[in-house]
């Protein structure tokens, strides 16, 4: 389903209990909603107020994981009005870890300076370069000093850690580099989704859609954000009970930690040397 009939759906759903004269959670924010008017409905009737004009900037660069993105992508993506900007260096395509690839639709210098919300996916080896290059780290903290929302996913918030945008923030990414953080000054939480002030980080990969419906819900409201949740029959039954390091069994653990070992070194050692 293509965004803007996703959208339509959504914005009937919200419709109905307004038309009703059923009263809706308030906005998480205090930011301005201008009406929007249903075409075809009397204009005096049915204003929706949920329409709004976030600039949303995501971060795209080679070896990055593409689920770190797409799922936060798909959230914000239902929001009527949001404009997201896909930001990479240039323009060419960019290649993710799994070899899917990407179109970027705004450069470090085209990407507009006033936004709303600025995000980092993460990776492993591709995250670690991004996070030691010094265009991409210069973007990230000049973006950042002027947005409303710093966020990341898994490990993109080493790349926040880089720029010097978690230093005194509470914050977390996937298990296998989340202590690293430590090293920007950061404090690492062992949470799926962690809000310190206006710094929202997810951890590992699919945290991406709960971050992403917990981001809707703030910039909407929690109506929105179900309505979104359903919209995407996002209800999880996993087959098996292995997603977290709590609940992982024994073996796949052990397996797994094995497997990330070198790229966890190297996460800290990025975060060691750093000098935010």
């Amino acid at each position: 389903m293509i965004d803007h009939q996703r959208r339509d759906l959504l914005l009937g759903a919200l419709i109905v209990p307004l038309a009703a004269g059923l009263p809706m959670a308030r906005a998480a924010t205090d930011m301005p909603m201008p009406p929007h008017e249903i075409p075809g409905m009397d204009a005096d009737m049915v204003k929706v107020p949920w329409v709004r004009n976030e600039e949303i900037a995501m971060l795209v660069y080679p070896g990055m994981t593409v689920m770190d993105l797409i799922g936060p992508h798909s959230m914000f993506g239902a929001m009527m009005g949001a404009k997201i900007h896909i930001v990479s260096k240039t323009l060419d395509p960019v290649t993710s870890d799994a070899g899917l690839t990407l179109i970027p639709t705004a450069t470090f210098d085209t990407c507009p300076k006033e936004l709303t919300v600025l995000f980092a996916p993460g990776g492993t080896d591709g995250t670690l370069a991004a996070a030691r290059d010094p265009q991409t780290l210069a973007f990230m903290a000049d973006r950042g000093a002027r947005a409303s929302y710093i966020t990341s996913v898994c490990s993109g918030s080493l790349i926040l850690g880089a720029a010097g945008l978690l230093k005194g923030y509470r914050a977390t990414s996937h298990w296998s580099c989340r202590d690293a953080l430590a090293g920007f000054g950061a404090i690492p939480v062992d949470a799926r989704v962690v809000h310190d002030r206006n710094r929202i980080t997810g951890a590992g990969v699919t945290a991406g859609l709960d971050f992403g419906l917990e981001m809707v819900a703030m910039l909407r409201d929690r109506t929105y954000a179900e309505c979104t949740q359903l919209m995407g029959e996002y209800d999880p039954h996993p087959p098996f009970n292995a997603g977290s390091m709590k609940t992982a069994p024994a073996n796949v653990k052990k397996a797994m930690i094995e497997l990330v070992a070198d790229f966890s070194r190297k996460a800290q050692a990025l975060a060691t040397a750093s000098k935010v």
